[in-house]
């Protein structure tokens, strides 16, 4: 959420960046609740003070009006202070000033593209039709058994998306690689983690990440939502923390299957598993001090086209518009990968910029080297939508024979150079 002292200073500011978000907020409730809310906890804190002194002089006829007055400003404080977080946690974060503005895709802004999509001399498979004739994907016998948008990997691919694990790892993990990347920023290593896949309904809405709530896979009987991504339990790991300047950045690099129930996609990728209900991905999260959050988004961005590039896929790297955000994000950059059959870049990687935004709802802090301490700023971001980037392979590495090449820097991970025929 927004720093309220920012939000009495700014008032217009903030509605007007909220709106270029698409969400209509009432800043003037929330500051009039606000108000009200300040008031009352003077009061209360006065009450207090006052029955403390009539409990030292030992007036009891006093204390006990003292204490029925406390007693009902304390009911009416509660209950302002439940209406101020829901109104202040409907405040989206503000936009950086570098992000364009807009209301859906169509105006997102490509910034830089790599690669030359590779020109075929067959007419080229998408790859659903590939995977069916090598027997890598079976959606037939998924639909039978867990419905529409699963499916079943097979045989190589299944080899495949392990080995874009493991080459994912070994970048991230080793200050050597990370080098190769880093343009002069800090080269600390990501610290591997598999972490839950399901979370507590408060820790979630904390996240920021709870809506839409028609996305979420809830288990009620557990009360429990299954993450949609690694970073839902990775960004809550140091939630009421205080962390030391010294160990920053603090970065993690997460594997987990993410659960989504494309509520809003009807229509959309029917064919396929380009869109699926369950998928495997890995993502980074990373806790940053203040004046270090945008570099480190610009970084997270080079890796994730240092490991496209060595992938030797083409792409596109789009900054997305205010209307595309989510609630919590500042700042958000895609990358788009090339895919031959459709003949049009999609969306495979994300890196989202939340400054304080979640930190201030999970009570994360840094105490800087001068003993004050302040929130902390994340990112999170995509180091591979592992289906997607699969599906992206298949396509840009088929043959004329109906088989698929393994790109160069996965062969060692997969253990073979080719998908035959």
């Amino acid at each position: 959420m927004l720093d309220i002292k920012f939000i009495r200073g700014n008032p217009k500011l903030v509605e007007e960046k909220a709106k270029q978000k698409g969400y209509v907020v009432n800043v003037k409730k929330l500051l009039e609740v606000d108000e009200r809310r300040r008031k009352l906890i003077e009061e209360v804190d006065k009450l207090r003070s006052d029955r403390k002194k009539a409990a030292d002089t030992r007036d009891e006829k006093k204390g006990q009006q003292l204490k029925k007055e406390l007693k009902e400003k304390e009911d009416k404080l509660e209950k302002l202070q439940e209406e101020f977080y829901v109104l202040i946690r409907e405040v989206p974060n503000m936009p950086m000033d570098d992000v364009p503005v807009g209301k859906d895709e169509t105006d997102n802004k490509p910034i830089r593209k790599w690669g030359k999509p590779k020109k075929f001399d067959f007419k080229v498979k998408d790859y659903q039709d590939l995977g069916e004739s090598l027997d890598l994907i079976d959606t037939e016998t998924a639909s039978q058994v867990s419905g529409t948008r699963f499916s079943y990997l097979k045989n190589e691919l299944v080899l495949l998306e392990f080995a874009l694990i493991q080459f994912a790892l070994n970048l991230l993990t080793k200050e050597e690689e990370l080098e190769k990347m880093s343009k002069g920023h800090n080269l600390k290593p990501f610290i591997p983690i598999v972490p839950p896949v399901m979370i507590k309904p408060q820790i979630f809405d904390q996240m920021a990440r709870l809506d839409p709530k028609e996305e979420r896979y809830y288990l009620e009987k557990d009360s429990l939502y299954l993450i949609g991504s690694a970073e839902h339990t990775l960004g809550s790991m140091h939630m009421n923390q205080t962390l030391n300047e010294k160990d920053f950045p603090i970065r993690y690099v997460g594997f987990s299957t993410a659960f989504r129930r494309e509520a809003g996609s009807y229509g959309k990728d029917i064919r396929g598993i380009f869109r699926v209900h369950q998928f495997d991905k890995i993502e980074i999260e990373s806790f940053n001090l203040p004046e270090d959050s945008k570099k480190e988004q610009d970084f997270i961005v080079a890796i994730q086209e240092r490991l496209m590039q060595m992938l030797e896929i083409p792409y596109q790297v789009v900054m997305v518009c205010t209307g595309e955000m989510s609630a919590p994000d500042a700042r958000q950059i895609d990358i788009e990968a090339w895919f031959p059959a459709q003949g049009k870049y999609r969306e495979t990687h994300t890196s989202d910029l939340m400054t304080d935004y979640q930190a201030r709802r999970l009570n994360t802090k840094v105490r800087r080297s001068d003993g004050k301490t302040q929130f902390v700023h994340m990112n999170d971001a995509t180091v591979f939508a592992i289906g997607r980037t699969l599906l992206t392979i298949m396509e840009n590495y088929q043959q004329k024979d109906g088989s698929i090449l393994i790109p160069k820097v996965l062969q060692k991970y997969a253990g073979f150079s080719k998908i035959p025929r």
